[in-house]
């Protein structure tokens, strides 16, 4: 069991920026492809970012790409998310998810945190 807990969402101005970060207190947060994931109301969950275990490959959803930097840093067993430009249509809340295989869909991640709310205003 990888227990996940995201931070840093919250209230921003559009063009504005937000880190977020994900813990998971586990020693094999290494072992573990990370993803970060978001579902707006009414809408399906959508894959943001992915990072594999050594952090050597990251895809990006295209709606995202060139604003938003995922990262890991596995001394720390801790994920990021840096939001730069950030858009109204960016608003979701965000969860972070960890599985064993590197992919972009959310069946393949076997656990995964509550969740952290953005919200964007124009």
């Amino acid at each position: 069991q990888v227990q996940l807990e995201e931070s840093g969402g919250g209230l921003v101005q559009a063009g504005g920026s937000l880190r977020l970060s994900c813990a998971a207190p586990e020693r094999t947060f290494s072992s573990y492809a990370m993803g970060w994931f978001r579902q707006a109301p009414g809408k399906e969950r959508q894959f943001v970012a992915i990072i594999s275990w050594f952090g050597g490959h990251t895809y990006y959803a295209d709606s995202v790409k060139g604003r938003f930097t995922i990262s890991r840093d596995n001394a720390k067993n801790t994920l990021y998310l840096q939001m730069n430009s950030l858009k109204p249509e960016d608003t979701a809340v965000y969860s972070c998810a960890a599985g064993r295989s590197l992919s972009t869909h959310s069946s393949e991640y076997n656990y995964w945190g509550h969740g952290t709310q953005v919200t964007v205003s124009s």
